[in-house]
């Protein structure tokens, strides 16, 4: 094998196992709802052994778990704009889009669902919540860095995020870029 071939080698087949097994639980999840399948099912969709996903993620509930947080991962990079205002109405936007976006209320649901699930469930509930938390603290501290006063996580999810999960969650109207700019607008 030569240095070429080793160097595409990292993260190949399995990124396309990883890739395939969460397009496989998202669509079946859209499809069916949350508890409705089975291990064996998502590896019959995602075209792997059922032990690739057990070995991987060691269960259901991981996979699930695994499968929301890469979502919130994968979101465009934090926002910096400059200002915190900026940075927040930006970021609000992003993940108004994200939310609302074809698999968005399926992974909402998937968070509401993991979280009622015993203490995996919790857990999976405390792994998305300090993912959402990190992400804008690391936007918050920026803002102190550069002088201006900023809330706190917690303020920032209570006032904006909250709201809008739980217009999406409810089916309550659109996510309109007007009611998003208003809702950084009252934070601050």
């Amino acid at each position: 094998m030569n240095e070429q071939q080793r160097a595409r080698r990292p993260g190949g087949r399995s990124a396309r196992v990883a890739a395939e097994v969460h397009r496989a639980v998202t669509e079946l999840i859209s499809e069916r709802g949350y508890g409705s399948f089975t291990v064996g099912e998502v590896a019959a969709r995602a075209g792997v052994a059922d032990s690739s996903i057990y070995r991987r993620w060691g269960g259901l509930e991981t996979l699930l778990t695994d499968v929301a947080l890469s979502r919130l991962n994968a979101q465009s990079p934090m926002p910096d704009t400059g200002s915190l205002a900026g940075d927040l109405r930006t970021y609000a936007a992003q993940v108004a889009r994200e939310i609302t976006g074809p698999d968005g209320l399926v992974l909402v649901r998937l968070a509401v669902a993991l979280s009622t699930n015993g203490e995996q469930g919790l857990r999976a509930r405390d792994d998305l919540r300090d993912e959402r938390t990190r992400q804008l603290q690391s936007m918050l501290d920026r803002s102190r860095d550069r002088g201006e006063p900023a809330p706190d996580a917690l303020t920032v999810l209570d006032h904006v995020l909250a709201p809008m999960y739980i217009r999406v969650l409810f089916g309550m109207g659109p996510l309109t870029p007007q009611y998003v700019d208003d809702l950084v607008d009252r934070l601050l």
